[in-house]
């Protein structure tokens, strides 16, 4: 089993302008901000998944006399759009909210990403407060202030980046999740060990051997390194490329399948792990690999994540999303490759036919 009751308090992470709570810390951090300050009204936008599974561990630990109002929408990727924020927009403006009302965001990363997008923009920016519930959240959408919505199928196209007034991070929600939501997040947890500790990377090595036990102390640490690296780099004009890594490809992936009528759509984190798997190919065959480390990454995600069946007539298609990915600057498309693992080189152009191959030798 993955999940375990938290045993011990853990330090508060300090984001930009904000700060990361943990466990039990988490709820003590926010009941003291709701008492400090003069909050109109709180509402609670949630997905009917998360209104069923975790509303009801989260309600019994807030302390206050607000009026609440739960805000629903229907869960998945395909619902991360403008037309739902427009609905929530709407239901804000009937329920009275005003701009000294505050936005709970309870759940995985379509619902902080998309509820933090409504705040943002609601009455020029109204304060909110993000509570991931997946382990793909936590450990990615917590840190970074980027809000925002798919636009049709390309992702994360319209948004803003603006911090939340704090995020808390409970274990305890993970109990809800499904062994592949848990896959999912833990392609991101993969990610930070490869573009920046290589001793967490290796710590993956052999899943069985993890405690998960200590499974708060992976997660914090995967927190501590997206963090480090966005506290460098709010706005990605550097570094922050660097979290980049495998979603280059991978979101061109993820996004051809979510439109696509015959195919099973992908986890996030499903389509980020073949993203890996391909950009460490480029990465090799552009001699910031070895061909040890090459087949260390490689084996390591195919033992976690079962193949996915890309035919030939899907590639095209697939690069044909990378001209609309949000990292291309002037008409380019920009990978960041690593660089051994632990490292990262960032702004690296990659010639179609390095491409053309990275898929022939996943497909083998």
């Amino acid at each position: 089993m993955w999940f375990h009751k938290p045993k011990r308090n853990m330090q508060s992470i300090q984001a930009n302008n904000y700060l990361v709570h943990f466990n039990q810390n988490a709820y003590e951090a926010l009941n003291t901000h709701l008492k400090e300050n003069k909050y109109s009204n709180l509402f609670i936008i949630v997905d009917n998944e998360t209104n069923e599974y975790c509303l009801p561990k989260f309600l019994p630990l807030l302390e206050t006399d607000l009026n609440i109002e739960i805000i629903e929408f229907e869960a998945g990727e395909a619902n991360k759009n403008i037309e739902t924020c427009i609905q929530i927009w709407n239901v804000l403006t009937e329920l009275g909210a005003d701009r000294k009302s505050l936005i709970i965001n309870l759940g995985g990363g379509v619902v902080t990403d998309l509820g933090g997008f409504v705040a943002s923009t609601f009455k020029r920016g109204i304060d909110f407060i993000n509570i991931p519930t997946t382990l793909l959240s936590m450990v990615d959408a917590s840190v970074g202030g980027k809000t925002g919505v798919d636009l049709g199928n390309l992702k994360n196209q319209i948004g803003v980046i603006n911090v939340p007034q704090m995020v808390l991070i409970d274990s305890n929600y993970l109990e809800t999740l499904s062994q592949a939501e848990m896959r999912s997040g833990l392609a991101e947890m993969l990610k930070h060990g490869l573009i920046y500790d290589a001793a967490y990377w290796k710590q993956f090595l052999d899943l069985k051997s993890i405690d998960y036990a200590d499974f708060d102390e992976l997660i914090y640490r995967s927190v501590e390194i997206k963090n480090d690296i966005v506290i460098q780099d709010p706005t990605e004009k550097n570094i922050r490329k660097a979290l980049n890594f495998g979603h280059t490809l991978g979101h061109a992936i993820e996004s051809y399948f979510l439109e696509s009528e015959i195919k099973t759509t992908l986890l996030h984190g499903e389509a980020i792990a073949i993203g890996m798997i391909l950009e460490s190919y480029i990465s090799l065959h552009k001699g910031l690999i070895s061909t040890e480390e090459y087949a260390e990454i490689k084996t390591a995600l195919k033992n976690i994540y079962d193949d996915v069946q890309i035919e030939e007539n899907d590639i095209d298609p697939i690069l044909e999303l990378l001209i609309h990915d949000k990292k291309n600057e002037y008409g380019l498309i920009q990978f960041a490759l690593i660089e051994g693992i632990g490292k990262i080189k960032i702004n690296q152009s990659v010639e179609n036919k390095l491409i053309l191959d990275a898929f022939q030798d996943y497909k083998s």
